[in-house]
């Protein structure tokens, strides 16, 4: 890999500029010679503008001077800072502590204890682990199986109170509907309230005749 900036544009550079060899330029520019040549016949990189090197201060008059000199010479690159800088350096590999790493199956096997509920797939997606890996636990194939006891993963600290209690909500929610449907059964309507029987007021008994003076205070004699 060419430590060199845009190494195409310095190709087409060299090839319009030196007599340098297309091995050549393709080894200081970590191109194929065939590409290089692509270059030089106007197949390839049309389109892209020359940059001079030795301006860009990638490369010396003298080191230029050499090669032209000498076609088994190979030009050295001075390296340049920006090209470090551009370089993509991969992450190293995170390190899981020894007593980290059974935290995720004995998570499992406290969903496959407490919560059966709970599917693989969600399980898997909460923990950020694998189905195959669910499953070796719950059948107890996994290489370390005499050490995993059910912990709850929040005290665990793999995932948060509310994501888990919201996770397991949901995995009874379907399951009671899938088990309904499973069943045959139908939601029952609410039984209704029978009305109340509309208030008539009894009649009042009819009065007798309108009292007289005679009946109220009797007849003298």
């Amino acid at each position: 890999m060419t430590d060199i900036l845009m190494p195409k544009a310095t190709a087409v550079w060299m090839v319009d500029n030196t007599s340098l060899t297309f091995d050549q330029i393709a080894d200081f520019c970590g191109l194929h010679p065939l590409e290089v040549r692509g270059i030089a016949d106007g197949d390839v990189s049309r389109d892209i503008r020359g940059v001079d090197p030795i301006t860009g201060g990638q490369l010396t008059r003298e080191e230029l001077d050499k090669a032209q000199a000498d076609e088994s010479y190979r030009l050295k690159a001075i390296v340049s800072r920006h090209a470090e800088l551009l370089k993509v350096t991969k992450a190293p590999p995170k390190y899981t502590p020894v007593s980290r790493r059974q935290d995720r199956p004995d998570a499992i096997m406290w969903f496959v204890k407490n919560h059966p509920e709970v599917t693989d797939a969600q399980i898997a997606k909460l923990l950020g682990t694998t189905k195959s890996t669910i499953e070796s636990v719950r059948n107890r194939t996994h290489w370390n199986s005499p050490q995993i006891k059910p912990v709850d993963p929040v005290t665990l600290g793999l995932v948060g109170q509310l994501a888990l209690d919201d996770l397991v909500s949901k995995a009874a929610a379907k399951k009671n509907k899938d088990d309904l449907k499973k069943s045959g059964g139908t939601i029952q309507p609410v039984d209704e309230t029978p009305a109340e029987p509309e208030f008539v007021p009894e009649e009042r008994e009819r009065r007798g005749a309108e009292p007289t003076a005679a009946s109220v205070f009797g007849t003298g004699n």
